[in-house]
């Protein structure tokens, strides 16, 4: 069996690990801060589920591998300041913006880019952290310790999130899921719905995009886009250069989940357009216990990922799926009185996009 080595050993890596076994993949998922450094053959594959790590003897280790895809492209893809650069020049859509430079102040930002900018961390920084607003109303200065350390960007007044997750293989073949909606509530992804046929219009604009950029690094496995819808325009907000939480629908919804194409691409194994099957729905769990009455929810999947519950934190996710719409709208109704009270808006959110489709 073909080894592949995991650079982390979070959720994406046990789900990675979950999808290897049917295509006799032998899947390590490893912790950055692991002492044992494990033996690598030449012939053995390593990719991450994480797309920057600390400087630990693992990660030295597994970094310094032939087998290490994507090796040119992490580090740089991880800087914002990379990112955005990338985008300009590919000419791809993406919010004006500068960087923070040791000399920039706030009047000047927003005289070039607008009245309400979010700074962004160049690296580090998820789930709504490592963000700052500047409102010129408020007469706010740019923090010292975000000097040299950020981009800004200027606030895009959008109609909604879609986020797009294709693949690439080795010989530059790609395929793609359909867009994805996502709901975000304090930069946190609550939920996604997909597919939608009032967003199908918009797919081969978000293809085009994600493929080109994928073939301009030559990048190799599972990328995602995340978008903002401005009419019929999108405009890239972030990539991720792994498979991604917005595309965990896939396990469900599609006849192959993002964790097996990934393993598919970088392995050397065909890939293929994903089959969609039905409606999905991926409502996450973020900071809630665990409840084994989840696991009685008609049409749904639930994923515990065995980490402490905090608030704020990802501890698992539930994917409901049907061929028919109704059946997935009465798997939600049987699920939101499991779920805390503020649920009750991504719920609604959910509904309510189903009800247009």
């Amino acid at each position: 069996m073909t080894k592949v080595w995991v650079l982390g050993a979070g959720q994406l890596g046990a789900m990675l690990q979950q999808a290897a076994y049917p295509l006799a993949l032998d899947v390590h998922p490893l912790a950055p801060e692991d002492e044992t450094l494990p033996e690598i053959s030449a012939a053995d594959i390593v990719t991450v589920e994480r797309e920057q790590w600390p400087d630990t003897a693992l990660t030295r280790h597994l970094s310094s591998q032939p087998g290490f895809i994507n090796a040119a492209i992490f580090g740089r893809i991880a800087d914002r300041l990379y990112q955005k650069t990338m985008l300009d020049e590919l000419e791809i859509n993406t919010a004006p913006w500068l960087p923070v430079t040791a000399s920039s102040h706030a009047e000047a930002l927003h005289a070039e880019i607008g009245e309400d900018i979010l700074l962004k961390r160049r690296t580090g920084g998820y789930d709504g952290k490592g963000q700052f607003w500047l409102y010129q109303d408020q007469g706010d200065e740019i923090p010292s310790d975000w000097l040299d350390a950020a981009i800004a960007e200027q606030k895009i007044p959008f109609e909604e999130e879609l986020s797009l997750v294709g693949a690439r293989d080795a010989d530059g073949n790609k395929v793609f899921y359909p867009l994805t909606l996502n709901l975000h509530s304090n930069g946190i992804l609550m939920a996604s719905v997909a597919p939608l046929e009032r967003v199908k219009h918009l797919q081969s604009q978000a293809e085009a995009m994600l493929g080109k950029i994928m073939d301009s690094a030559n990048y190799i496995g599972v990328m995602a886009m995340e978008c903002f819808r401005v009419k019929d325009k999108l405009i890239v907000n972030e990539l991720a250069p792994r498979v991604h939480n917005s595309g965990h629908w896939t396990q469900a919804g599609a006849c192959v989940s993002q964790f097996e194409m990934h393993l598919r691409a970088v392995s050397g194994l065909p890939i293929k357009a994903p089959e969609v099957r039905g409606q999905s729905v991926m409502i996450n769990l973020i900071g809630v216990a665990r409840n084994i009455d989840w696991l009685n929810i008609p049409s749904s999947q639930c994923y515990w990922y065995g980490k402490d519950v905090r608030p704020g934190r990802k501890v698992g996710h539930i994917n409901i799926n049907h061929p028919n719409k109704k059946a997935v709208q009465t798997a939600l109704v049987k699920l939101r009185p499991l779920l805390p009270e503020n649920y009750g808006a991504v719920f609604d959110w959910v509904q309510d996009e189903l009800a247009k489709i």
